[in-house]
């Protein structure tokens, strides 16, 4: 059984046990995050899908930590002009575990 969730504008596939990195949620380590924004859910045969949502379908999750992504580096230039910058980023995430998976 599975679910595809929207998070944060974008979607997931959520599986019972499986480990998500989301965009950063506000919520401490160890907090339960309940998702209601299911867009469809995947049951063997059975599939029920949304308009744009599945009304009544709930996941419920726990956010494990805070991560941060790899490292992009941002190089600008102009040729010939001796302009050169050079800026570095690491973007926040959050680790999720999904919980219960309820249709």
């Amino acid at each position: 059984m599975y679910a595809l969730v929207e998070i944060l504008g974008k979607q997931y596939k959520a599986e019972e046990g499986a480990v998500l990195l989301v965009d950063r949620l506000p919520l401490e380590a160890g907090a339960s995050y309940e998702i209601d924004k299911v867009l469809a859910v995947v049951d063997g045969d059975n599939a029920k899908f949304g308009t744009p949502y599945v009304e009544g379908a709930k996941i419920t999750a726990t956010v494990v930590e805070e991560v941060k992504g790899d490292k992009v580096k941002v190089f600008k230039f102009h040729r010939r002009k001796g302009y050169r910058r050079t800026q570095g980023h690491r973007e926040k995430y959050t680790k999720i575990t999904i919980n219960t998976i309820n249709a």
